[in-house]
């Protein structure tokens, strides 16, 4: 989990400078593109026009149509456009969000077993009187159900009152490592629309800022700020949609592995009281 977590992080740090560095390059080109434009470097817009002829017109080829922007140009540009500072917050709530969503998404994976296939064969040595055959079994597979039916049947000497009680105790504990990393992945659910609405007041602030130095209400003097307050917030949304999406699939993961766990230890109860495991 450490290892990943560092992954992620380094990468989040990659991905926040590309954005700068982006964002640094789009403000040289427009200030490259102002010193063009400017009447000082433009000689050319003295010259007299010269009309070119008819059939040259006619006989020019039409200008290539601009290619529209990709998916992944428009978010980037939008990003940028809604301060790559602020924005940068976000993203990070987003990578790190992820990261707890794969790394849960890898270990629920990792716990669900074929519950009867285990059930069938702890019954066949429970029946031929093999307990530790059974434990053996159960210590090799991995997953919660397994480690349940390890520790019932390491106290089967002790009665039938006490094996229930490890059952459930040890079912309490393994549903605690089922549920480990959850807290953080609804804290980044929470914390990306809090951090969009923060920048929709900032932007907001920007354009009334805007607005007192001018002493009028131009729409042209507040479309900054304003673009900035709905970029942070469309953003900030995106990323709680994605995260709430991915946390429900967890949490219906996580349920139908307790509801397993569950019906396999009420099964697993009747087996050693069928072939009466406790009065060996």
């Amino acid at each position: 989990m450490k290892k990943l977590l560092a992954v992620i992080a380094i990468f989040s740090f990659f991905t926040v400078n590309n954005v700068y560095v982006a964002s640094a390059q789009t403000g040289e080109d427009s200030t490259t593109t102002t010193a063009v434009d400017s009447p000082a470097n433009n000689t050319a817009s003295t010259a007299p026009d010269v009309v070119a002829p008819a059939e040259e017109e006619e006989d020019a080829p039409a200008a290539a149509p601009e290619e529209a922007e990709g998916f992944h140009e428009i978010v980037k540009k939008r990003f940028i456009e809604g301060g790559a500072t602020f924005m940068s917050f976000v993203l990070i709530c987003l990578i790190l969000g992820l990261a707890f969503v794969i790394e849960r998404i890898i270990s629920l994976n990792l716990a669900s077993t074929n519950t009867r296939k285990l059930l069938l064969a702890v019954e066949e040595r429970v029946k031929a009187g093999d307990v530790n055959g059974a434990k053996e079994l159960c210590r090799a597979q991995r997953g919660p159900i397994a480690s349940i039916f390890y520790q019932g049947l390491d106290r089967v000497n002790e009665g039938p009152e006490v094996v229930e009680k490890s059952i459930i105790a040890y079912g309490g504990v393994q549903m605690g490592l089922l549920e480990r990393g959850l807290p953080w992945i609804s804290l980044f659910i929470a914390l990306a629309p809090m951090l969009g609405f923060m920048g929709t007041v900032l932007g907001m602030i920007d354009a009334f800022d805007a607005i007192a130095k001018a002493g009028d209400i131009n729409p042209t003097i507040v479309a900054d700020g304003i673009k900035v307050a709905l970029l942070t917030t469309v953003f900030g949304l995106l990323v709680a949609i994605i995260l709430q999406v991915f946390y429900n699939y967890i949490m219906s993961k996580i349920d139908g592995i307790i509801n397993n766990m569950e019906d396999s230890s009420i099964s697993f109860m009747d087996i050693l009281l069928k072939y009466n495991v406790f009065k060996k």
